[in-house]
């Protein structure tokens, strides 16, 4: 199967923290994979390398064929990406906005029904003329994962999409997901939320300490653990006693 998502030894610190140690990683097309971990794991920061947000000390990476290093610019035009915490600009609408991200995007055919679509399937079209510095944060989260997805990606990276959102709107979340990887699309997921990737992931990789624990199938951890939270804990407090 074709492989969407590539690193070797990827490396990078922050001082004397180390955010990411070495990491092999490796996401075929067609996965939903759930990058899971405690907080302070290294997830955002793997995220934010993969998108050529940040530049690592060591390795190398290739995102939808292409190098992340040479063309971080690039890679982000093709990819969906939804970053941790982020906002969008608080001087713009929200239609303003998803405007914004469809013409940066290069899309020009079928934007006002995409933008239509996105509104209608998570139910914030009422707030479309309000400044984003108004919404909520749920609905700026709603905002952030429509641009993310307005292009029609083949990838998209995603950190804690589901972070605000009511139960209603998280399950409109995983079931489009569902769906859109079911059409061939992949995604890859960092979350600290083990349900999450419980429900919707076929596989996961685990980080603890920058350092990539665990990658594969939920399937092989729950037969040797009986659950993916028992999984998790053994990875994590092994690798601690380890170190």
């Amino acid at each position: 199967m074709h492989t969407v998502i590539s690193t070797t030894d990827l490396s990078k610190t922050y001082g004397d923290v180390t955010a990411a140690k070495s990491i092999d990683l490796h996401v075929a097309e067609g996965e939903l994979f759930g990058l899971l971990g405690p907080n302070g794991s290294g997830k955002s920061t793997t995220v934010k390398l993969l998108t050529g947000q940040i530049r690592p000390d060591t390795g190398s990476m290739r995102v939808l064929d292409t190098d992340v290093l040479a063309d971080p610019v690039g890679v982000r035009a093709k990819v969906g990406i939804i970053p941790e915490q982020e906002t969008p600009p608080s001087f713009l609408t929200a239609e303003e906005y998803l405007q914004f991200a469809a013409h940066i995007r290069g899309l020009e055919n079928g934007v006002e029904e995409q933008i239509a679509f996105w509104f209608d399937l998570l139910e914030f079209g009422e707030t479309r003329d309000q400044l984003c510095k108004d919404l909520s944060r749920g609905t700026r989260q709603k905002l952030m994962f429509a641009q993310a997805f307005l292009h029609e990606p083949r990838l998209a990276i995603i950190d804690e999409p589901l972070i605000n959102l009511d139960p209603v709107m998280q399950r409109t979340i995983k079931d489009y997901l569902a769906d859109y990887v079911q059409a061939g699309n992949t995604v890859f997921l960092s979350t600290h939320i083990l349900s999450i990737a419980e429900e919707i992931c076929s596989s996961v990789g685990i980080l603890h300490r920058g350092a990539l624990r665990y990658q594969g199938g939920i399937d092989a951890l729950r037969e040797e653990h009986a659950s993916l939270e028992k999984a998790f804990l053994a990875l994590v407090r092994t690798s601690g006693r380890e170190e």
